[in-house]
Order: structure tokens, then sequence, then C-alpha cells
């Protein structure tokens, strides 16, 4: 009943003609022609006339839901009451037969209708169409666009029926309105309006339509490369931020400890597995309203897990081995395969997936389809937050001023009272912890599996060395200057042959600047 009142309503509204109504009353009956061919010519003739009525009139033959009685009549069905498609009144419906379509038709009448929302008194539903239009443009919906255009108040909606508008009068037999078209398509910055214009440069014959064209093409090429630009820019940064996180924990190990620890990849992986853990019981346990909430739990959890994980290995093996560099490589090498094992038993080795929650999915759609995506957004937050608590910690808190104290005179630390194994284990927990929230994050752009630390293993010792080894700002600057240059060397060398320019620039710079960047008194130097 209240779609039958609203629709009693807009009839009132509308004002037609007798000429009009006979139309719109001869398309209606032609949804019951003999052929399909004619019943899609009877749907693009209600359509084109542009009565909201038809909306309902069509949605219903696309739903089976429209039928013909012995006198000829059409008739709309609805919870079994019927109601005349020309009149709108009530109508028996004894004796009707529903009118058949296929799956063409079906396809045709969906699409009616959806222009035809142009129309509505509902905004949403006309911005719904409006965008439906402007990706599919259809030329014999040129005169309708151009009539909702006209009578549209709203600007969002105005602005999507000017540029549909501009995109169906490229094909237009007017030169004045395909330049006009060409004038209102020039400020785009979507990749798609550039090739229509290229293709319209390739086929007018009109010289200064072509001319105001090629204009056009050239002004979105500039705009286009500016683009490119930027979403290089937020690349480099996204993975430059993925590099920092998995070698701020390794600037701990290694930069300050003078550990070189290969298992710390592993570390990384262990989060992340962590996080599925955490996402697993969320959903065993928790109702779903909660379900994106694992994230933030997830964490802490794995900085625990890899602290307490880290601080194992370093009392039962990395203690033993100071000052040994190769053993502990060795050690440590040994210890990654074990671990990496141990996952597989565990969680089996096909791969993991760690969902987004609600709160970080989806982006911000930027122009020529630059998107900044939330989980990427996400994360660079993330690491430049771990990077600035690390370097309070160890400025301010006393743990930090005793790490400080091992770092640059361990024998003057322990004679002064400080427990040096303890400060030993301790900062080798901190580092593979950090390595762990780490793997947190990374779970967040890609499954997790056995061997997702080995991706980042070699790229984080050469952030660490370039940086400068035990520096948290050479490990910044490095993270972030190594992700711009693969970004940019990308699109040029490819991805494989820009990481080894970055690794043959690395070893060269090392040669002539051995101690990165920014150079720290510790106790590898000191060695």
């Amino acid at each position: 009943m209240k779609a039958l009142t609203f629709l009693l309503a807009l009839l009132a509204c509308l004002a037609g003609s007798p000429a009009f109504a006979d139309d719109y009353a001869d398309a209606v009956r032609g949804l019951n022609a003999d052929s399909f061919a004619g019943k899609i010519d009877a749907a693009e003739k209600l359509a084109a006339l542009g009565d909201g009525r038809a909306a309902l009139v069509l949605e219903a033959m696309a739903d089976g839901r429209l039928y013909a009685d012995a006198d000829g009549a059409i008739l709309v069905e609805k919870d079994g009451a019927y109601v005349d498609a020309v009149t709108l009144e009530p109508a028996a419906g004894g004796g009707a037969s529903a009118i058949t379509v296929n799956n063409r038709l079906r396809g045709a009448l969906r699409a009616a209708a959806a222009r035809l929302g142009l129309f509505s008194p509902d905004a949403a539903q006309r911005l719904r169409a409006a965008q439906s239009v402007l990706a599919s443009p259809d030329s014999s919906a040129a005169e309708m666009v151009r009539k909702a255009l006209a009578g549209e108040g709203d600007p969002q909606i105005k602005a999507l029926l000017t540029l549909a508008v501009a995109h169906l009068d490229l094909s237009d037999a007017d030169p004045a309105r395909r330049k006009a078209a060409v004038a209102a398509l020039a400020d785009s910055s979507d990749p798609q309006v550039r090739g229509e214009l290229q293709r319209l440069v390739e086929r007018e014959a009109d010289p200064q339509v072509r001319a105001a064209a090629e204009k056009a093409v050239s002004a979105i090429d500039f705009r286009l490369r500016l683009v490119n630009v930027g979403a290089n820019i937020f690349q480099g940064f996204s993975l430059g931020s993925v590099l920092l996180l998995a070698a701020i924990g390794l600037a701990v190990t290694f930069g300050v400890m003078g550990v070189i620890n290969m298992a710390h990849g592993e570390m990384i992986m262990l989060g992340a597995y962590t996080a599925f853990v955490v996402q697993e019981l969320f959903r065993a346990f928790l109702p779903a309203s909660v379900g994106g909430l694992y994230l933030p739990v997830a964490v802490p959890v794995a900085f625990v897990v890899t602290f307490a994980v880290g601080v194992a290995l370093e009392r039962t093996v990395i203690r033993f081995l100071y000052g040994r560099p190769l053993e502990t490589m060795l050690a440590t090498w040994g210890i990654s395969l074990m671990l990496q094992q141990l996952v597989r038993s565990i969680f089996g080795a096909s791969n993991r997936e760690v969902a987004n929650p609600a709160w970080m999915t989806g982006g911000i759609d930027l122009i020529g389809g630059f998107t900044l995506t939330y989980n990427r957004v996400v994360i660079i937050g993330f690491c430049l937050a771990v990077l600035a608590a690390l370097a309070a910690l160890l400025r301010w808190s006393r743990f930090g001023l005793f790490m400080r104290a091992v770092t640059q005179n361990r024998s003057m630390a322990s004679a002064m009272g400080i427990p040096t194994g303890r400060v030993d284990a301790a900062t080798f927990g901190l580092g593979s912890g950090i390595a762990g929230m780490a793997g947190v994050a990374l779970s967040q752009i890609g499954n997790v599996s056995p061997n997702l630390g080995q991706g980042y293993i070699v790229d984080s010792f050469m952030v660490v060395v370039f940086g400068g080894v035990g520096s948290l700002w050479g490990t910044l600057v490095g993270a972030l200057s190594l992700g711009l240059v693969n970004k940019v060397l990308e699109p040029y060398a490819g991805a494989m042959l820009g990481k080894i320019l970055v690794l043959v620039f690395i070893i060269l710079f090392i040669q002539k600047r051995p101690r990165g960047l920014f150079a720290l008194k510790g106790r590898s130097v000191e060695s």
C-alpha cells in the first residue's frame, strides 16, 4: 500500500499532455509484444519518456510481476494485489497471465529502470542512477540525461550528470556539442577520460574540436604525471614504513648489541601468527560486533610472546656467543629454520589469512585512480609511533639509561653495579618484541606464512647498515630512503633489478662511509 500511495502521489505531480499520456499507454501495452525484440523496443520507448511511473513497471517486468489480462490491460502485481500499469488504479487481475521475459530482455529492463532512477524523488536513488549512467554511457539515453540535468538541484548529482552528458556528447553529430564536451572533460584526471579524448583526436574531422581535444589530452597527461609522482611517493613511504617496522628491532639487537641475529625474520613471523591466533580466538569466543578489536589486542600480545622468545634465545644461546659473530650468525640461522618448521608443524605450510578490521578496510580515492588505502596509512602511523616510543624509552627510562651505559662501556657499567646480563636479555627481548609487533602490522598487507620473515631480513640489515649501526634516526632515514628509491626505480628497471641497484649503491656507499649515515658509539664499534 505504501508503494501504491507513493505512485499515486507521483502521478499527481506529473504534468503531461494527452499526447504524452497516449505515448506512455502505448509503450506500456508494447511490453506485451509478441517478440522479445518488440518488448525491448517498448521498454526503451517507455524509458525515454522519463516518466517516473515507468521505473516500477520495468522493475516489475524484470522480476516477473507484470501481467496482461484478457482485455489487453497491463497489470503490476505486488503481494497478490494488482494495479493497472497505466492508470495506477486497482485491478481485479482475474485470469491475467504473466508476460514472459528472457535474460537479454531482463538486462535491458533493469538498465532502463536504472536510468529512470534519475527522476526519482529520492536523492540517494538519483545519485546511484547518475553514477550508473556515468559508468556506462549510452548514446540512446542522452536526451533523458539532459532532461534529468535540467531539473536536478543536488550539486553532487548535477556534477555527475554534467560529466555524463559530456561523455555522451563526445559522439554527438554537432561539433559545438563535441567541443563543449571536451571543455567539460578537460579538467578531469581520470585515465579513462584521457583515453576517450585521445580516441576523439584520432577520429575527429573538425579542426577546432580536434585542437581542443589535443590540448585537453596534454593537460590530463601533465596531471597524471603529477599523480604518478604522488603515488610513487606514497608507495615509497608505505614500503619504507614496512622496512622501518622490520628494521627497528634489528637496530636494537644488531645495532646496539652487535649480534647478527638471522632469526630476526622469524620473530616477525611469530608476531604475524600471534595476530592470526588472536583473530581466531575473537571469532570463536566473542560476538562479531567486537571482532574488529582483535588487532589492538594482538599488538601487545605479539610483543609479549616474541619478547619471551627473544629472552629465552638470548639466555640459552646468544649469551655464550658474544664476540663471536660467525658462530652467532650460524646459530641463529639454525634457530630460524627450527622456528619455521615448528610453525609448519602447528599451523601447516599453507598461508593463513588475517583479515583487516572494518576500520582499516577501504581507502580514500584521489585523482587519477590514486587511492590512499587505510591499512597502509595506519601502518605508516603505527611504525612512527613505535619508533617514537622506543626513542623515548631509550632516552628517559631507567632501562634505557642502563642499555646506553652497557653499550658505551660494558666494563664500567658492570663496575657501577648495572646487571649487564639482565640488560643484555632485556635488550634482545625488546628487539624481538618490536619485531613481533612488526609482524602484526605486516599481517594486514599480506598473507601469513612460515616464510614471511625471510622476505624482510636482508632488507632490514641493509636499512640498519645504511642508516648507521645503533642509530634510530638513521634507521628511520635509511628505511624511508630505500623505500622511496625502490619505488622510483621500479617503473624503469623492474622490481628485481631495482633491488639489485639499491644493493650495489649500499655496497659502494659503505666503502666510503663504513659506519653509515648516522654513526653512534656502541659495543660493535669499539670491538
